[in-house]
């Protein structure tokens, strides 16, 4: 197959799901009947209600979601050998069917609950008990994700010693630059928000003025980069940043930056598409279906491994925890969630591509083979096109990474004021008209927006520094798991309000058995591993929160079918 036409019957398959099932949703859901103000307007408090135009949104929404996911997801699925055409039927069918209607469905609903969480959704429809089980196991996989992107952050900024300790310069340059435009973007981003929200200049001069302004600072990241620092010392510095970034007024840097990220993003997938139609790669350096000899089954195994670029529980908590708060009015709410969703399919799909040329690279190239998800993405993507213009690898290279990093560092941010959310809705009842500024005793200091986000952050980073990588294998599982509970979630509240939630109840029903086998799977893999010897802490604690994560799918799931058969009497 070659990866062009590949691209392109794909993306002809999500714009006709963007249309045509995307507006069959929004009738059966009611979606923008009686013009009924969104939480932004009526709640607006100028630090997380704030309505934001319908393209920043976007930006923040598409920058939020995609993370690393829909790049390390079909790089992963393609080295285990699950072949291009499964990786692509999951995406692009997940992603019209699955992730575009769990997200679109899980910012909906909390818009009609107040711009609250899916937690607070559970609470108001099934109930509080439901809702605390959800928030510790929605807070703990936020912190899983703090702990990942901040050590992929601090990887692609950190500097690179040689084996005696001594500064690689050369092997550092491309970190630096990236780290150096990071700084810098965040310094262009507050400026852009004061610009709009305070001295009120028009939309269209803003973002031309910021866009001239990214180019301007990679040109002076590119030649200007003086910070050289170890993984560790940035490490703590992404820590400093997000403490900030997750209780400062989004307008100042949440909304603006994700914005202008945004940008940098759909560079990326004009690159990557341009490098498909230059180089039109075959997808026949990876194999039609998975190998008869693989360890890994294609059920369940692709179905947690490509998350992001299909469906991923994520995007439910950013959804409900920061999209919904901003949203300006409900006819938005489609092209942000279902629309990015589907932008995020689109780049899963040119990621396989990539992955393609890479794996073609590499045959041909065995002593400068491309390692890794960021060197398999950017350096197979930069190929495609410097294999027609020559000499320009290094820097298409370094603006894929930067860009890759951008994601990460997106994510990072809204994760972070996302637990701090969390952890804040988990000490009050909102049903007695509870609230943080409300409560009394020791619950108000827990749900302090600075003592939450404190408390994330240092759990993040610690777990960042001490060892994520020996619990991350649990990630998909969570993942997938908090996917299914979102769509229960919205399901059952579409029933109570008398809604049609069809649409929803065969990907929940999937995504349980899928979590709950891949749970089970895990599980007697690490037991493999105690009963051999010389396991560390990693395989207990996965065997612990492995069957936890199983007993929590079946006591949600048990609580969710009952309120799904008997609705209760709510509002819309």
């Amino acid at each position: 197959m070659n990866g062009l036409v590949l691209l392109l019957i794909c993306i002809a398959a999500l714009v006709v799901g963007y249309i045509c099932y995307g507006g069959w949703l929004c009738k059966q859901w009611g979606v923008g009947e009686n013009n009924q103000p969104t939480p932004a307007h009526t709640l607006e408090d100028g630090i997380d209600y704030v309505p934001a135009k319908a393209p920043i949104l976007l930006g923040h929404h598409f920058s939020s979601i995609a993370g690393a996911g829909p790049i390390t997801g079909p790089i992963s699925a393609a080295g285990l050998g699950f072949g291009w055409l499964a990786c692509t039927l999951w995406i692009v069918l997940g992603g019209i069917f699955f992730g575009g209607v769990h997200d679109f469905g899980a910012l909906f609903a909390s818009v009609r609950h107040g711009g609250k969480s899916i937690g607070e959704v559970i609470s108001a429809n099934m109930s509080l008990r439901a809702k605390r089980l959800f928030i510790i196991f929605s807070y703990l996989t936020l912190i899983l994700v703090v702990a990942a992107f901040a050590s992929i952050v601090a990887g692609t900024f950190a500097a690179k010693y040689d084996d005696a300790g001594a500064l690689d310069m050369a092997g550092s340059l491309s970190n630096a630059r990236v780290a150096m435009v990071s700084i810098l973007f965040i310094l262009i981003a507050i400026v852009f928000g004061f610009m709009v929200y305070r001295r009120n200049m028009p939309m269209g001069v803003s973002t031309v003025g910021g866009v001239i302004a990214i180019v301007i600072i990679i040109a002076i990241g590119m030649n200007f980069h003086p910070f050289y620092f170890s993984s560790t010392a940035w490490m703590w510095i992404v820590g400093v940043y997000i403490t900030i970034a997750s209780v400062t007024p989004v307008w100042i840097l949440l909304q603006p930056r994700d914005y202008l990220s945004s940008f940098l993003l759909y560079a990326m997938l004009v690159l990557a598409a341009v490098g498909v139609v230059m180089a039109r790669p075959s997808m026949s350096s990876l194999p039609v279906i998975q190998s008869p000899d693989s360890t890994s089954y294609v059920f369940p195994v692709l179905f947690t491994t490509i998350a992001c670029g299909a469906i991923s529980g994520f995007h439910s908590l950013v959804s409900s925890g920061t999209t919904s708060k901003q949203l300006d009015k409900e006819t938005d709410a489609k092209p942000i969630a279902y629309g990015a969703m589907l932008i995020e399919c689109v780049l899963a799909v040119l990621t396989l591509c990539a992955v393609a040329y890479a794996y073609t690279w590499n045959q041909a190239n065995p002593d400068a083979a491309l390692k890794g998800a960021t060197a398999i993405f950017g350096g197979g993507i930069a190929h495609m096109i410097d294999d027609t213009f020559h000499g320009s690898y290094d820097i298409l290279y370094t603006l894929l990474v930067l860009t890759y990093s951008a994601f990460c560092l997106t994510s990072l941010d809204t994760a972070t004021r996302l637990a701090r959310f969390m952890f804040q809705e988990f000490w009050i009842d909102s049903s007695k008209g509870e609230t943080p500024e409300n409560v009394e005793g020791a619950r108000k200091i827990l749900a302090n927006p600075y003592v939450a986000t404190i408390i994330t952050v240092v759990l993040g980073v610690a777990l960042g520094l001490t060892g994520y990588a020996k619990i991350w294998a649990l990630f998909g599982s969570a993942n997938q798991l908090l996917a299914a509970l979102g769509l229960l979630a919205v399901a059952t509240w579409l029933s109570n309000i008398g809604r049609n939630n069809k649409m929803f109840l065969f990907p929940m029903a999937f995504m349980l058995v899928v979590t709950i086998c891949s749970l089970i799977l895990n599980t007697k893999s690490q037991l493999a591993a105690i009963t051999a010897g010389g396991a560390d802490w990693g395989p207990y604690a996965q065997v612990l929160l492995g069957v936890l994560l199983i007993v929590l799918a079946v006591v949600l799931a048990i609580e969710g079918i009952s309120t799904l058969k008997s609705p209760k009497a709510k509002q819309a």
